[in-house]
């Protein structure tokens, strides 16, 4: 039996894959947990326009702190949403 067999393992230091980073082994991001504030952000964004250009998707990220991967995966989501209750 190797050492360290069955112990757990330690998890991912400052240099290790962030929440917002896929990991090696799953490839899969973590889900992002939006604040109030930042869902009534896209909310109204929304309202106002169901699709986003590259311009205001870099700029609402940059002003909302998320990536632009982030922002896009919203609004496409929104509009799933959308299209279902419809």
């Amino acid at each position: 039996r190797p050492p360290g067999a069955g112990q757990p393992v330690p998890e991912e230091g400052p240099e290790g894959p962030g929440p917002e980073e896929p990991c090696g082994r799953g490839g899969r991001r973590l889900r992002t947990a939006f604040s109030a504030e930042q869902i009534s952000t896209l909310e109204s964004s929304f309202q106002r326009q169901q699709y986003l250009g590259a311009a205001e998707r870099r700029q609402l990220a940059g002003r909302m702190r998320l990536s632009e991967v982030q922002i896009k995966t919203w609004f496409q989501n929104r509009r799933m949403k959308l299209k279902r209750q419809l």
